[in-house]
């Protein structure tokens, strides 16, 4: 049995990102650990629930009732603290995403930022999708200054969903789909070796991978690393993860 730890927000992550994922790997016999950063039960993003315009936009029902069966888990609720995060205690690491304001939190941590760069020393698996690309981007090691991402191959959201996605919300929603002024690919793209080190994946409008289909899905895999784009890839994403882990 493998132990993954998932940090969280404390607000506004995305469900699909987060609980497919943990079904997957509980369903495979694996522990998931969450943290926050002060023990508080986190929150997902409540318009990915409802649908985000018209109803449309948000989780499908099967990642919902996922979400529903992780908040009522004993581990959800009782989160550990990001300062006591342990790296070597855990062979796997997940990173979800989400877009909506309350991640800044989350994807602009230091300390997070900082327990990453110890995980990645112990070059044990690590994945992250969509914004949770951006947490690894951003963690630098300090002996070099260079990101853990420097000389891997990624993905993340690519610029064209997140314009996409902007541009059918911002009337209703302003800035809801732009966490920050750059687009998740281009500061993705910034902490690279290459450019060619970027890989965005198939062009994707609108179709989803699922529970039994993998058409559409896309997951970036180098090494012990894997990324992946957005809500659509998570089941692809989980089993990929599984696939690196000792069998339980």
């Amino acid at each position: 049995m493998a132990r993954v730890l998932v940090p969280l927000p404390d607000t506004d992550f995305d469900p699909t990102e987060t609980a497919v994922p943990w079904r997957l790997l509980r369903e495979a016999g694996h522990e998931v650990e969450f943290a926050t950063e002060a023990g508080r039960v986190p929150r997902c993003d409540p318009l990915l629930l409802t649908g985000v315009v018209f109803g449309k936009l948000g989780a499908d029902p099967p990642a919902i009732a996922d979400y529903r069966a992780m908040q009522a888990s004993a581990e959800f609720v009782a989160p550990l603290r990001w300062i006591d995060i342990v790296p070597s205690r855990y062979d796997a690491l997940l990173l979800p995403g989400g877009h909506a304001p309350g991640m800044k939190q989350y994807l602009g941590s230091v300390l997070l930022q900082g327990r990453i760069v110890e995980f990645a020393s112990l070059r044990r698996p690590i994945a992250a999708i969509c914004h949770g690309v951006l947490l690894l981007a951003r963690a630098r090691d300090p002996s070099t200054g260079l990101s853990v991402l420097h000389g891997r191959r990624s993905t993340c959201l690519p610029k064209y969903m997140e314009k996409l996605a902007y541009g059918l919300s911002f009337w209703k929603l302003g800035r809801y789909y732009r966490t920050y002024d750059a687009y998740v690919e281009e500061e993705v793209r910034e902490s690279l070796a290459r450019a060619s080190d970027f890989v965005r994946g198939p062009l994707t409008l609108g179709r989803r991978g699922s529970e039994h289909d993998d058409g559409g899905a896309f997951a970036c895999e180098d090494g012990n690393y894997i990324s992946a784009r957005w809500p659509g890839d998570a089941y692809l994403f989980g089993r990929k993860l599984i696939a690196r882990l000792p069998p339980a």
